[in-house]
């Protein structure tokens, strides 16, 4: 069965249903932003948290009400009633109502096994508990979406109290009823029969909201949407509970571009990876670097036969073009690159390769060796720019390092200080230089950058903003190789470069110099430079 409508309503629960994830937290403000963004992006319905379960949500739902939202509606969310007697006085529904907010959602028993054992109640009661919660809040001029929790389960165990819960919320006046895979177990086949039975008994505009703990929740989602679901919940970059809620940072450019339906107020879906990587800082995560549509290598190609073949025609290996979601093509160079992909990045970096010579055999057989010595360039492409430069006889390093000492000072009394001594020679004249530092890639660092000031003084605008070092050859211990990445900064661009030794020092100092030639070189060979 298929939808009669090619509109699909997106709902986001990334600030209630996310914010149970391990390592999750949100503050007040970050949930503001959050919602900020998410209304800017095109949301149909935005859950800001549950009011009655602790104060912080009761204090979001207060600030948001100075928040004016363009497109979205934002939802508080809750349960039914603890019983059908106090159902007008339920400090639950009372909070929900307080919060303001134009759609509350509430989620109920439809697992029989959940309503006998959790709620010791009847049949009947459950239906009157539903019944007159959701009616509750429909008199008191809300929109009420109903949340069935344990849907799924509660279907395969008992198909008719599953339905008949249903009904009763229909019946007190929910505009949605959103079945609820609580668990996370269900497959797509299960998914699309049930939603389809669903749409056919109950006739009201059905949702879908999906666990991840199969690995399936997007495709649950996908195959709710094919049976007629017309409402999918889930969470940005599918944080939540346990493994996670459905990804609508991998359902809404599924449904657009894939399925060829219509978000409601998603314009513009190349801001998707912005989105992604908003989220990710706010909670002050790292990008999923492997995240399908978004992640820095979803279009990343390694192997030369693909690189050959994606610059003949993209679509050969990529299944849609990445700036559709705001993302873009990466080529690596690696001990797998073929000749494809230096001429792929020589391009990228604006860099003009010969198109007869050698010096692509020369690159290639060069880039092998280093990797094979442990060396990775994604990451480090500013090495690998100089390299080809390097290759191509226009670039000569700006400085030499004669001589490293390092001074490691280890003391309970004191606070440690680490000193470097560095002999760095530069245009035949040598510069002695001594620095300390708050340990010792940081006194190499000082020293480096102190030994040249006097020759180039371009460099004091450089920051390290990143530093990661790699133990490579694990089993051989403390005589293993490491691999030392540095990102670096001049307030304007950022690049990358490595190092690779047994001594993490060498390692550092070999990073921390492509850093500075990288920098001095780009200056010098700029067209301002002339």
């Amino acid at each position: 069965m298929t939808s009669s409508t090619n509109l699909i309503e997106l709902y986001d629960t990334t600030l209630r249903d996310g914010t149970q994830g391990e390592h999750i937290n949100l503050s007040v403000q970050d949930k503001l932003l959050i919602a900020q963004k998410l209304d800017e992006f095109g949301m149909d319905y935005i859950e800001g948290g549950w009011p009655s379960s602790n104060p912080k949500d009761e204090e979001f739902f207060i600030k948001a009400r100075q928040l004016r939202f363009n497109h979205a509606k934002l939802c508080a969310f809750g349960s039914t009633a603890r019983s059908v007697a106090t159902v007008s006085s339920d400090p639950n529904l009372l909070g929900l109502l307080h919060s303001e907010t134009p759609v509350i959602t509430i989620f109920g028993k439809t697992w029989k096994a959940h309503s006998v054992k959790s709620l010791g109640i009847s049949d009947e009661e459950n239906v009157e508990l539903i019944f007159r919660s959701v009616e509750f809040l429909k008199q008191a001029g809300r929109e009420v979406f109903f949340d069935a929790e344990h849907f799924f389960d509660g279907y395969k165990d008992n198909r008719d109290f599953a339905i008949k819960m249903l009904l009763a919320a229909v019946q007190g006046g929910a505009t949605r009823l959103v079945l609820c895979d609580t668990n996370g177990g269900s497959l797509p086949h299960e998914v699309t029969d049930i939603v389809a039975h669903v749409i056919a008994a109950t006739g009201v505009p059905v949702g879908i909201h999906c666990h991840n703990d199969s690995d399936l929740a997007v495709a649950n989602s996908l195959a709710a949407i094919m049976a007629g679901a017309t409402h999918i919940q889930g969470t940005i970059n599918g944080i939540g509970e346990r493994c996670g809620n459905a990804n609508l940072i991998s359902i809404i450019p599924n449904i657009m571009l894939k399925l060829q339906r219509s978000c409601t107020f998603v314009e513009h879906l190349t801001q998707l990876t912005s989105l992604s990587k908003f989220v990710y800082e706010i909670l002050n995560m790292p990008s999923n670097t492997r995240a399908p549509f978004v992640g820095k290598s979803a279009f990343a190609h390694k192997g030369g036969i693909h690189v050959s073949a994606v610059m003949k025609e993209s679509s050969l290996y990529e299944h849609i073009d990445p700036k559709l979601v705001g993302n873009h093509q990466r080529v690596l160079v690696s001990e797998l690159a073929g000749q494809s992909n230096i001429r792929y990045k020589a391009q990228e970096l604006g860099i003009t390769l010969p198109e007869k010579s050698d010096v692509f055999k020369n690159i290639v057989h060069h880039v092998k060796e280093l990797e094979h010595e442990g060396y990775q360039f994604d990451g480090a492409e500013a090495s690998f720019a100089l390299l080809l430069h390097k290759e191509l006889g226009n670039f000569t390093p700006f400085f030499e390092v004669v001589e490293t000492k390092v001074h490691i000072e280890s003391s309970n009394d004191a606070r440690n200080v680490d000193q470097a001594v560095l002999k760095v020679m530069v245009g035949g004249e040598i510069e002695h230089i001594a620095a300390d530092g708050d340990g010792p890639v940081n006194a190499l660092d000082k020293a480096l950058r102190k030994a040249l000031l006097h020759f180039y003084p371009e460099i004091k605008s450089i920051k390290l903003i990143d530093y990661k070092v790699r133990v490579l050859e694990e089993k051989r211990g403390t005589s293993a190789k490491v691999r030392v990445l540095i990102e670096s900064s001049n307030g304007r661009d950022t690049w990358g470069t490595v190092g690779v030794s047994t001594n993490i020092i060498e390692a550092s100092l070999h990073a921390l110099q492509d850093s500075m030639n990288y920098h001095l070189f780009t200056l010098k060979s700029s067209p301002q430079a002339g």
